[in-house]
């Protein structure tokens, strides 16, 4: 008896540990935003204090983006400035908040 319930116990403990992975596979939303900052616009690059900490990867990122030198309106088209950023980023090797893909066509979330 004491048996049947321990493994029961552990199959509980495992099925609820896999489930949250399995929802926090992508931070950004469908609609492109993360935490309430929209992934499309003007980015300026900074060392400390960034609103996003993202790490560049060559596949599965989170986010695709498509750098643009004008009108960067989409989820992932970034025009890359010194001022007048809607939202800042920091580039990172560790612990990002999302990685990033470089890609010149088709931006956007995974």
């Amino acid at each position: 008896m004491k048996r049947w319930i321990r493994m029961v116990l552990m199959a509980l403990v495992l099925t609820l540990g896999i489930v949250p992975l399995s929802h926090a596979s992508n931070p950004i939303s469908r609609d492109g935003y993360y935490h309430g900052i929209f992934l499309g616009g003007k980015v300026k690059v900074v060392n400390y204090g960034a609103d996003i900490k993202v790490k560049v990867v060559n596949s599965f990122a989170d986010l695709k983006v498509k750098p643009v030198t004008a009108f960067p309106d989409d989820v992932g088209e970034w025009q890359f400035v010194s001022y007048g950023e809607d939202f800042t980023i920091q580039y990172v090797n560790s612990f990002p908040d999302i990685t990033i893909q470089f890609v010149s066509s088709f931006p956007g979330v995974r």
